[in-house]
């Protein structure tokens, strides 16, 4: 699954479709003949047609082309260097086009372009936006294959399509090629072969920052901090890449090597100064669990034990659900009676991971999100009877870097009156996308709807706004003291967002005794 995607530099999984919506059908390719300097592709569509199509001529052949392929059309051959033939029989159960294109002399980038027409009809026929961004996206097939026909590398060939792709206006629309997407599925399990470190890109500067790194990991033992901005990757820029292709630059089998290059952004904060470090990191297996658990402890005025569960989900992973099911029944059973669930910096993951934590902290049908598709159509997604695993008061807190999955949790935990928010404004990545591998082993990633939050807020380029700011001027309750010495407590509560948190649940308790 814009916003500038946050990204771990190690692994990310891709992101499934809800269950209710359809996965676009992937379109089949086939060597169809051959003719004078050409080879035939054929495109199926596998949508039914109760009427015979009109014949294509070479005027409108170009609109045509693209119309068959989305199943709206005839079936036809159609060449792309400006020859027309005759039109083709339909199929009696399926519309098919067949695209003559000239061969490329060099087979690397011949196959190449057999992955132009599969992903411009999967394009065609699934992309959010049916004007595909106010162009006409059959001529941009035309004039892709024609400037691809002289390449001589399969890599030009694919930044070619990369450039057909870009005309689009939606960043996450896009084509990773073979090599990039076995990197891109390297421990989709939980277990990662990288560097241990999240980034993301700062939406105002387009600065590369390090958001945090594992405990541990290679990137932590180097000590690179949350706040170091990301300068090069193996002496090569990364000016102008958005955090999931910088991940895939430090991602990597485990035992090679990868040196990076940061800005310290802790001196810079104290004093000012900037300095600069180059570290060489060594790739490793990396167990990341996405979540992280503490209980926050304090007296009450009236000397009883106050526990407070403090959640820290860093992204949705295959594990979270499971893991934060199993975290707060134990917390239950240490008679924890408020939480904190932290999303901050969370940059998404599997979408479905996400409605299923939202499963947890609710009862009932509610709504979880909406989908918006391409025709405009309003699609809420729903839980069948569910039953939350407490109904103790919760505090979600947000921030710039929680996206996608973390702004459809937090509003259906929100819209549906479940939670507090707290902290900043979130991402505003509201955009569903469906992932499919193609033929040539490359991935295409297409953005094929859009969420709003349950209410039917806005979510895509908007984000989720918090209830309450956390800013150390919102401060005004007096504090009591913590119970014991917990090292991860103590530092906690030096943050002004969940000391902030805090007192709101304490707010949410006072009224819910006073009723």
């Amino acid at each position: 699954m814009e916003m500038v995607d946050c990204s771990l530099a190690a692994s990310r999984a891709p992101l499934p479709l809800p269950r209710r919506l359809p996965v676009p059908s992937r379109p089949v390719l086939g060597r169809a003949g051959s003719g004078r300097g050409c080879r035939l592709l054929q495109v199926r569509s596998e949508r039914r047609r109760e009427r015979p199509p009109p014949a294509v001529s070479e005027r409108d052949g170009g609109r045509a082309l693209g119309k068959a392929a989305a199943g709206l059309a005839a079936a036809a051959v159609v060449s792309l260097t400006g020859f027309a033939a005759e039109p083709l029989s339909p199929p009696a159960r399926a519309e098919s086009l067949t695209i003559a294109f000239p061969v490329s002399k060099a087979r690397e980038v011949n196959r190449v372009q057999r992955t132009l027409v599969e992903t411009w009809g999967l394009i065609r026929e699934t992309f959010v936006d049916p004007t595909f961004n106010h162009q006409d996206w059959d001529m941009r097939l035309q004039q892709t294959m024609v400037e691809m026909f002289p390449l001589k590398s399969a890599d030009a060939a694919y930044g070619k399509i990369s450039g057909m792709l870009s005309t689009l206006g939606d960043p996450f629309t896009k084509l990773i090629s073979p090599k990039e997407y076995q990197s891109f599925r390297i421990g989709s399990d939980g277990n990662v072969q990288g560097v241990g470190v999240f980034i993301n890109r700062e939406p105002s500067s387009g600065r590369l920052l390090v958001m945090d790194c594992i405990k541990g990991g290679p990137a932590d033992r180097a000590g690179i901090h949350g706040g170091d901005e990301l300068v090069e990757i193996d002496g090569k820029s990364v000016f102008g890449l958005d955090g999931e292709a910088a991940a895939q630059r430090l991602r990597g089998h485990v035992g090679t090597t990868v040196k990076v290059k940061v800005l310290d952004g802790t001196e810079s904060e104290s004093n000012g100064r900037i300095t600069q470090k180059e570290v060489q990191l060594s790739r490793e297996v990396i167990n990341l669990s996405p979540l992280s658990t503490t209980i926050i402890s304090h007296r009450s005025d009236d000397g009883r034990e106050c526990k407070t569960g403090y959640v820290r989900l860093a992204a949705f992973s295959q594990t979270a659900a499971a893991e934060m099911e199993s975290a707060i029944k134990k917390m239950e059973d240490e008679g924890v009676q408020s939480y904190i669930l932290d999303l901050r910096n969370n940059p998404g993951g599997l979408v479905k991971a996400g409605l299923d934590v939202a499963q947890m902290w609710l009862d009932g049908d509610e709504t979880l999100v909406n989908t918006v598709d391409r025709e405009g159509n309003v699609l809420p997604i729903n839980m069948v009877q569910g039953h939350s695993l407490t109904h103790d008061p919760l505090v979600v807190i947000v921030n710039e870097g929680s996206a996608s999955a973390s702004e459809i949790l937090a509003g259906a935990l929100h819209d549906n009156g479940r939670a507090i928010l707290v902290g900043h404004r979130t991402f505003g990545k509201g955009k569903i996308q469906s992932v499919t591998e193609l033929d040539d082993g490359s991935a295409l990633f297409i953005t094929v709807a859009k969420y709003l939050s349950p209410a039917l807020h806005e979510i895509d380029q908007v984000g989720i706004q918090p209830d309450i700011q956390c800013t150390p001027e919102m401060l005004s309750l007096p504090r009591a003291p913590s119970l014991k010495e917990d090292d991860k407590a103590t530092n906690l509560e030096m943050d002004s967002c969940i000391m902030v948190a805090e007192q709101a649940l304490e707010i949410e308790k006072s009224k819910g005794s006073a009723s």
